[in-house]
């Protein structure tokens, strides 16, 4: 008889599932009901029945103005909410201008240095009434700085505006790279945003605690669960360590996932990370407020697995993966463009994306009843699993400190973490070349054809306008109050003081996103990764 299938985390799949293997499974502590502790089924009582997922399509290229009309674009096709990405420059605090920029500027995301570009960013949103998610982490609270202040600027009511800032610098150091500070550093900034937005900004979410971006870089399921929710425990510890009550922040955390190819794995994933983020901030931080044992997720598809082959195929993939998202009870949603191994998606490929969640939404009838696999034999065993393995990883990274509080910090400054995902990566590309695991069109199925999709262009004048722009905005501003605030960040930066308020009147200076990130490398310096092999 053949081996035994297993899924992406290496658990063994069983030919049948029947009541025996829930053996001691106690629906009412394990399930219970939707809405309601542990929030196995979903962390609102009548979930897409109340409202659907916001349909929140990730997009950026080139500069403001071009980035400006892909967002109205969007808008104008249904999407709910827009996703901001940035070019490598911004995320990594330098101007457009800078040497290290050349090359970089627009190409990955869209081109931020300043106020006047966030302004005509989202020129004619009115962002009062959209929910905006800007993936940055770095620069997260210069960008954020900005959005707020371009907000202000058209007359929104600041305390109405809802959204994400990514803020996620750990993941940073584990698998995406675009840090800049040393650890310490980096987490003050963290935990200052969500201070200052406690008060400022109270519809927004302070950060979006992200297993995606190890998802991507090759870990398995069950570390995703493991490891994201290992990072979500070191920001609470250090805010709380910061003083601040765990219930004043707590309820505007909110996460960040990956969906895969596994349908029936990834709404397990889901479901167990539900489970047990509300068991660690009850019964390990001692959250009182039900808001603060909420789970509230982002998902995105897999960008990892979509293939330059067969491009067509991805719009197959994106879908199973998005139909996950839904089935495990994802509060918003990206599908990826089916063209985006080849370069940044085309109108098209975008709109594509978006209808698949419209499908969903409107055609399928999953969103008709809440966690409609709820009592699978199969999926409650998986959850069940899952979470076990996750708790395993948990305990392991917890002896990393003695303390019991900052284990992932060590672990990951150990070089565990970052091992452990390129020990998952490598298995799987063995087993892909090994036609152990087939990826349609590319190992398996293939055809000798080359692309013949349209592939999204980028206006090669635009990073020499986007570098005039910046040097003609220094020449204008008022030098003395551009230099006073910065000096007054420096002295926030030394003093220990919350440096929202600083970098907010630096912003209102015409300062620009490198000046302010130069500002504080002064003060921080930068961080050195060692390399883990």
């Amino acid at each position: 008889m053949p081996e035994s299938p297993k899924t992406s985390s290496g658990i063994p799949v069983d030919l049948v599932y029947g009541a025996e293997s829930l053996e001691g499974f106690d629906a009412a502590a394990e399930l219970g009901d939707p809405g309601v502790f542990p929030y196995t089924r979903g962390i609102q009582p009548t979930m897409y029945r109340g409202r659907l997922w916001t349909m929140r399509q990730y997009a950026g290229m080139g500069d403001a103005e071009e980035s400006n009309r892909r967002y109205k674009f969007l808008l104008a096709n249904g999407t709910k909410g827009l996703s901001v990405a940035f070019d490598l420059p911004t995320q990594i605090g330098y101007d457009s201008d800078s040497p290290l920029a050349l090359g970089e500027v627009g190409r990955v995301g869209v081109a931020i240095d300043s106020i006047e570009d966030m302004q005509r960013l989202f020129d004619g949103i009115p962002l009062d009434t959209i929910s905006t998610s800007m993936t940055i982490n770095a620069t997260a609270a210069i960008l954020l700085a900005l959005y707020v202040t371009a907000a202000r600027r058209a007359g929104a009511d600041v305390k109405k505006l809802s959204g994400t800032v990514q803020n996620d610098i750990l993941k940073e150091y584990i698998a995406r790279g675009t840090y800049i500070y040393p650890v310490p550093h980096a987490m003050r900034l963290v935990t200052d945003i969500f201070a200052w937005a406690a008060v400022e900004l109270p519809e927004w979410n302070t950060i979006s605690i992200s297993g995606y971006h190890m998802r991507e870089a090759g870990c398995t399921a069950v570390q995703e669960v493991a490891f994201t929710l290992a990072d979500g425990m070191t920001y609470v510890q250090a805010a709380i360590d910061t003083g601040l009550d765990v219930d004043a922040f707590a309820p505007r955390l909110s996460f960040f996932f990956n969906a895969h190819n596994n349908l029936l794995e990834e709404v397990a994933k889901f479901r167990a990370a539900r489970r047990m983020w509300a068991h660690l901030m009850r019964d390990h931080f001692g959250a009182k407020n039900p808001r603060s044992w909420m789970l509230r997720f982002h998902t995105q598809t897999a960008g990892s697995t979509l293939t330059a082959q067969q491009p067509e195929n991805n719009i197959v993939r994106t879908t199973l993966q998005a139909l996950a998202a839904v089935l495990g009870g994802t509060q918003s949603l990206h599908t990826n463009g089916f063209d985006e191994a080849l370069a940044l998606p085309t109108e098209q490929a975008a709109r594509i994306a978006l209808r698949t969640q419209q499908i969903l939404a409107h055609e399928s009838g999953v969103p008709d009843t809440v966690d409609p696999l709820a009592g699978s034999y199969y999926v409650e065993s998986l959850t069940d699993e899952i979470e076990q393995r996750a708790k395993k990883y948990l305990a392991t990274i917890a002896e990393f400190d003695r303390s019991g509080k900052y284990g992932m910090l060590r672990a990951i400054e150990q070089g565990y973490v970052q091992r452990e995902i390129q020990t998952a990566a490598y298995a799987y590309q063995r087993a892909v070349d090994a036609g152990d695991a087939l990826v349609v069109g590319v190992n398996a199925f293939a055809a000798d054809e080359g692309a013949t999709v349209p592939i999204q262009r980028m206006d090669d004048a635009l990073e020499a306008r986007q570098v005039e722009r910046v040097r003609a905005l220094r020449l204008r501003r008022d030098a003395g109050v551009h230099a006073a605030a910065l000096r007054g960040l420096e002295d926030a930066a030394r003093d220990g003081s919350n440096l929202m308020p600083r970098i907010l009147n630096a912003v209102e200076s015409y300062a620009t996103v490198g000046e302010i990130s130069d500002v504080l490398r002064v003060v921080f310096g930068e961080y050195r990764e060692s390399v883990t092999v």
